[in-house]
């Protein structure tokens, strides 16, 4: 069956306007992002250039926000054209940010202080300081001292909006200790820490002793990871280690004494002790082995998709079931394509249960259901396919005249990437309005030029097509954001150099009608 057919825009507001709506508090954001939508999709609207901005430092994107100079330049691109929010003091490169997240206020939270309730940036330094910042002034509201004795580099969400992991970069020891054969006991530390109000949960270390040679590990969803240079991949319960294994709890802002040393936890110079110290080998929830660590747990059940640890099996994905290891029917997904870069693949962040499998020529939605009369197993199956405007042959002709007249036809395959084709770069989901963006790009003579599709979430329908005025290099690094009515592009050129282009919805009157207008 196809799409319903859903009231027209005139129709929603008057509905809106006399409050026809039921009981339930998100009907009428559900009913205005449904009449935003509509208008984003609608012909006669146009996304334009509004802002150009070029930079010797990263640029970042988070929700109406861009930020430069490592995060110390905030920039609302929310208004017609960016504005600057704030810019804090200049710094020592010790001071600098080295990464950020965006934390605004969970719903139903009852938090101490009224300011409490607007957006911060919880943002790590080089000199291993956690602030939080807001997020419209730059002001810095929280402080917290992690320590001196590794280098905290990383910030992730262990659970989304509540606990952030701090990770620091691997201890590999100095060049003289490994040339000595002397090892590193502690690999990399893991600081966890539920936020506002801030608490520490715990620093646990990652030792050489209990895991071996781990090559990365991190936290999410309760879960630690940890990952090994042949592929393997295991999972353990966080909570279990922390209760087992932690030696002090630590409360922030009170004093403490450890090893010989009092201090105020948090502060500086005393920091943070590590108090979680595996001795034991914990607990393993779930072991498995992949290609290049490559991982991932979703869907309804829960299923997981790895790539066999072999190189040969590069761009074929096994989709197997959690509880019992089972390989789901037509589980084995391999895109027939040739291609320089290969394909991926991951699980829909819309929360229905689906994958994506994304490759150079199409994206394939795929959905996971129940076998008929076996509802212990499942399958997999096609929701939709995205198809690039591209010519069908694959095939090339060239006509070759050798030395004594004679025509000589060669046939050669093109790549399925190849620039001269509609490519597909980005595939990102917009879950506000329900839509699936993707980038295409052309390489056209020298330069390439890309375009930005809206695509139904539900049925894969091409809904609007946005052309991106710059050039497109394929061999630069590129970044794409679709925020409601928002569309920016960031590029990174040689020699750091990032560009940002920003482009903002507009309603396209025509040049006759403005002609008009001015006139009256």
């Amino acid at each position: 069956m196809g799409p319903t057919r859903k009231p027209n825009v005139c129709s929603r507001l008057s509905r809106r306007a006399l409050g026809c709506f039921s009981r339930d508090a998100g009907v009428v954001q559900r009913t205005n992002l449904g009449i935003l939508r509509a208008l984003v999709c609608q012909e006669s609207t146009k996304f334009k250039n509004v802002w150009t901005t070029h930079s010797r430092s990263p640029i970042a994107y988070e929700r109406g926000r861009i930020y430069f100079d490592n995060y110390r330049r905030c920039v609302s691109s929310v208004a017609s054209e960016p504005r600057k929010l704030y810019e804090m003091p200049k710094c020592s490169k010790s001071e600098k940010i080295e990464d950020a997240l965006l934390w605004e206020c969970p719903v139903g939270d009852i938090l101490p202080n009224s300011a409490d309730y607007k957006s911060s940036l919880i943002a790590l330094t080089a000199h291993n300081w956690l602030l939080r910042i807001s997020a419209t002034t730059g002001k810095i509201l929280e402080k917290i001292y992690l320590g001196h004795y590794c280098k905290f580099r990383y910030l992730s969400w262990d659970t989304p909006q509540e606990v952030i992991a701090v990770k620091s970069a691997q201890n590999r020891g100095s060049a003289v200790a490994r040339q000595a054969g002397i090892q590193q006991p502690v690999l990399l530390y893991l600081a966890v820490f539920q936020v506002l109000p801030f608490s520490l949960i715990g620093i646990l270390e990652i030792n050489k002793k209990i895991f071996g040679n781990v090559t990365d590990a991190t936290l999410s969803h309760g879960i630690l990871i940890v990952m090994y240079n042949s592929g393997l991949v295991r999972l353990y319960s966080f909570q279990t280690i922390a209760e087992q294994f932690m030696q002090q709890k630590l409360d922030l802002g009170c004093a403490c004494r450890w090893g010989g040393t009092t201090g105020t936890v948090g502060e500086s110079p005393f920091g943070i002790p590590c108090n979680i110290k595996i001795t034991d080998t914990p607990p393993l929830l779930f072991e498995v082995s992949s290609l290049e660590n490559a991982f991932q747990i979703g869907g309804h059940p829960w299923h997981y998709i790895i790539t066999p640890n072999k190189k040969k099996q590069k761009g074929v994905f096994h989709i197997c079931a959690l509880k019992d290891n089972s390989l789901a029917k037509n589980g084995i997904q391999e895109m027939d394509c040739c291609s320089l870069e290969s394909d991926w693949i991951y699980f829909h962040p819309d929360a229905s249960g689906r994958i994506i499998h994304v490759g150079p020529n199409q994206v394939k939605v795929l959905k996971l259901t129940e076998i008929e009369n076996n509802s212990s197993q499942h399958q997999i199956s096609e929701d939709f396919v995205i198809l690039a405007n591209r010519e069908n042959n694959k095939n090339e002709n060239v006509l070759t005249v050798t030395a004594s007249g004679r025509v000589v036809k060669k046939s050669f395959n093109l790549l399925d990437d190849d620039p001269e084709q509609e490519t597909f770069k980005v595939v990102d989901y917009e879950d506000e309005l329900d839509l699936l963006s993707v980038v295409a790009v052309t390489q056209i003579d020298a330069e390439g030029k890309a375009h930005l599709d809206f695509h139904c979430n539900e049925y894969g329908t091409l809904l609007k097509s946005i052309p991106l005025v710059e050039s497109w290099d394929v061999t630069y690094s590129h970044e794409v954001y679709f925020d409601r009515d928002l569309v920016l592009h960031i590029e990174q050129k040689p020699n750091r150099v990032f560009s940002c282009y920003v482009y903002q919805m507009v309603c396209d009157t025509g040049e006759e009608e403005e002609t008009v207008n001015r006139s009256c």
